[in-house]
């Protein structure tokens, strides 16, 4: 887990703006959903080709973040990343091809099997039968045709938006990034992500904090979801 969070001069820059830091006191449980990005044996594991070593030491805050959303009524989603590959192509080759070394492309394709092993849930999470699960094949879950995330919201009436995973940079940020210009209330959940390094995770919860939504710690999330405001 990093060890790292927003900096005090972020900090300063937002208060100075809205007169607050956390745009959120208090978050309906039946209005939210606790969004789990990427936290599969392709991110988790140890030698595989996308390994993100600090995933392994945020399992425990997702797991206790996801029982208090059952506990309260709210919904958790595993959201993983997988592309098919036929005829010589990746369904989404342009980063196959210029994102990914080609010596480990062949490893990549085959950790992003759709239902593969590369796509399987790092053992040490614990989803529930309660749990819905969505499959992506781009960085953001809601870039138009990448995944069912977005009905999934709206069949369920969410309308905040908890992120957790990896890489916090890349897809838990492009997730919400877009998900804050769908209109949703967005919370980044600091210690539920992970990154390749301490700078790129700051990062991304100081671009967050400044434009795109909240950034709590877990027992923050909990608390907000304590209060149970009386309407959202």
């Amino acid at each position: 887990m990093h060890d790292v969070t927003v900096r005090q001069e972020i900090v300063d820059r937002v208060l100075a703006r809205r007169g607050r830091y956390h745009l959120y006191d208090a978050l309906d449980p039946a209005r939210t959903a606790f969004v789990v990005i990427d936290m599969q044996n392709m991110f988790c594991e140890p030698g595989a080709p996308a390994e993100v070593p600090a995933s392994r030491g945020i399992c425990d805050n997702i797991n206790r973040l996801a029982a208090e959303m059952r506990e309260e009524g709210g919904l958790v989603i595993w959201v993983t990343s997988a592309s098919s590959f036929a005829n010589g192509k990746s369904d989404w080759e342009s980063f196959i091809r210029n994102f990914v070394a080609e010596e480990v492309q062949q490893r990549t394709i085959e950790a992003m099997e759709p239902g593969g092993h590369g796509e399987a849930i790092w053992h040490e999470l614990e989803p529930d039968e309660r749990d819905l699960f969505v499959r992506k094949n781009r960085y953001s879950a809601l870039t138009p045709g990448a995944s069912m995330l977005q009905t999934v919201l709206a069949s369920h009436r969410i309308r905040n938006v908890l992120i957790g995973g990896t890489k916090t940079n890349i897809c838990c940020e492009s997730t919400a990034r877009d998900a804050m210009q769908l209109d949703y209330r967005v919370v980044m959940v600091e210690d539920c992500n992970a990154a390749l390094s301490d700078d790129e995770h700051r990062a991304a919860l100081e671009n967050m904090i400044q434009q795109f939504g909240d950034v709590m710690t877990a027992d923050e999330a909990v608390a907000a979801l304590r209060k149970r405001p009386n309407e959202q």
